[in-house]
């Protein structure tokens, strides 16, 4: 049995498939070495390692580097993190290394955030210009802002988009699937009903498994090892064997994210 939930929560999980974390910022940890490790010994096969600003691309790049084959690096430019101090500096750096990357991200709107609206779209519409040019899956956050940030990734023609961690509309899950892009589950499965209720009307098919790492989801701190965690959760609410849809989001991850190798 593999034990992932600390104290009075813990769960079991009866047995890991192979899975990919499509969505963690593993230079965050205290340990990445430790946590990459864990993670390929818990049955997960890749980490999509996501940057949210300079230092952070670059951190996250040579964490790539450093496991070829097991970490793939995304870059990007966090709402959170805009700074008009670096933003071009950011910007270019982001253009000249995405090509070494599976994907730009993380990236997108957060209308919670301290960053006016005007600049936030503005910033988001250069990056979208710049996955397109490059031809990479966009990773996007859309907190509070799903259906703008769904048309401003349609709009610029990217083909390929991760709406990540997503709790919007219900209705905008349909339209979403249809443009064939994907929307991500984590462990807030274990205890946000909003949450709860997207996953389980997203398509299989339009569905990715993700940890976030390292964000804090009540009494567990996540890393890459949990996305067996939000494999069993989707398995739950959705009233899917693990098996299947373990197999499932691992083929939508490797064609979203070019992953053919694995």
């Amino acid at each position: 049995m593999l034990h992932f939930l600390p104290n009075h929560q813990e769960r079991s999980v009866k047995k890991a498939f192979p899975v990919i974390d499509t969505h963690a910022h593993v230079d965050e940890l205290p340990d990445p070495e430790a946590a990459i490790k864990e993670a390929q010994e818990g049955d997960v096969v890749a980490i999509v390692a996501v940057g949210q600003d300079l230092s952070s691309n670059q951190k996250t790049l040579k964490i790539a580097d450093q496991h070829p084959g097991f970490v793939f690096p995304a870059i990007g430019y966090h709402p959170w993190r805009l700074n008009p101090d670096h933003d071009d500096e950011t910007l270019a750096y982001i253009d000249t290394n995405l090509e070494h990357c599976v994907a730009l991200g993380e990236v997108g709107l957060d209308y919670k955030a301290k960053t006016k609206k005007k600049i936030q779209k503005g910033i988001f519409q250069k990056l979208l210009a710049i996955a397109k040019k490059h031809d990479k899956p966009v990773i996007v956050h859309c907190r509070y802002v799903h259906e703008t940030a769904y048309r401003m990734v349609k709009e610029a023609g990217v083909e390929r988009a991760i709406f990540h961690w997503y709790s919007g509309p219900l209705d905008l899950i349909p339209l979403i699937a249809a443009h064939g892009y994907y929307m991500s589950a984590t462990p807030a499965l274990l205890y946000n009903p909003y949450h709860a209720k997207a996953i389980a009307a997203v398509p299989l098919s339009n569905l990715l498994l993700e940890t976030d790492t390292p964000v804090q989801y009540q009494e567990l701190a996540a890393r890459p090892v949990h996305v067996q965690v939000t494999l069993q959760e989707v398995a739950r609410v959705k009233g899917v064997t693990a098996e299947e849809i373990a197999a499932q989001t691992t083929q939508n991850a490797k064609a979203c994210f070019g992953l053919k190798d694995l």
